[in-house]
C-alpha cells in the first residue's frame, strides 16, 4: 500500500491518519506540491484531477480523500467505520459532505490562504468556518462522536481542517464539544498526527 500526499495537506492526512487508525502500513510518497508534481504527467495518471492524496493497493489507484476514506474502512474496516445499516450510512455520508462542503469552504480555506499565502478572501472563509462550527459543536454535544455511538469515517474526514483552524486565525476556543472530541480522536489508538504551522492564532 501506498500514500501518495503532501505534510500539509489535510486531506492526505485525513487519510494518513485513518490507515493509522486501522493499523496499517503505507509507504508514503511525497508529492511536491510546492514543485508542481501533481501536474505531472505520471501522477495525473493516478488522479486525472491533479490532487493528493491518492492511495494506491493491490494494483488499483483511488484518489479522493473521502472515497479513500470509504475504500479502507469497506477493505480493512472489518464493519467498523462506516455504518450498513441505511440510516448509518446516511448519517455518515452527511458529514462527509460536510467536509467535503463547508469545512473545506471555511477553515479549510481560511488556512490554505494564510498557511500559503493564497489569494482570496480570508474574513469571508473565516466567517463561514463560524457558521459551520456551531453546528459541529451542537451535533457533539448529543454524543461523544459526529455520527454515531462509536467512531467512523466522518469523524475522520472532519478531524484535520478543524483540529489545524487556528492556523486560518479560527478561534476554537468557544467549542467546547469541539475541543473535547479533537481530544478523543486524538486518543484513538493509531492516531497519526497532523503537521503543526506556526500561523495564523497558532503562531
Amino acid at each position: 500500500m501506498k500514500l501518495y500526499y503532501h505534510p500539509l495537506s489535510g486531506h492526505a492526512h485525513r487519510a494518513h491518519l485513518f490507515i493509522g487508525l486501522l493499523g496499517l502500513e503505507a509507504e508514503l510518497v511525497l508529492v511536491d506540491l510546492m514543485k508542481a508534481e501533481q501536474r505531472a504527467e505520471d501522477f495525473l495518471a493516478k488522479n486525472p484531477f491533479g490532487q493528493v492524496p491518492v492511495l494506491e493497493d493491490e494494483g488499483q489507484f483511488f484518489p479522493d480523500s473521502n472515497a479513500i476514506l470509504v475504500y479502507l474502512a469497506k477493505r480493512y474496516g472489518k464493519g467498523k467505520w462506516l455504518p450498513e445499516d441505511p440510516a448509518g450510512a446516511a448519517n455518515v455520508q452527511r458529514w462527509l459532505s460536510v467536509a467535503a462542503g463547508e469545512i473545506a469552504g471555511g477553515p479549510a480555506a481560511a488556512r490554505i490562504m494564510i498557511l500559503f499565502q493564497r489569494p482570496g478572501n480570508v474574513d469571508e472563509a473565516i466567517a463561514r468556518a463560524h457558521r459551520i462550527l456551531p453546528l459541529v459543536d451542537a451535533q457533539l454535544a448529543k454524543g461523544h462522536w459526529i455520527a454515531a455511538a462509536e467512531p467512523t469515517i466522518a469523524d475522520v474526514a472532519l478531524y484535520s481542517y478543524i483540529a489545524r483552524a487556528p492556523e486560518g486565525n479560527v478561534d476554537l476556543s468557544g467549542y467546547t464539544n469541539v475541543n473535547a472530541w479533537l481530544a478523543r480522536v486524538e486518543a484513538l489508538p493509531g492516531f497519526v498526527p497532523f503537521v503543526k504551522s506556526p500561523e495564523g492564532l497558532a503562531a
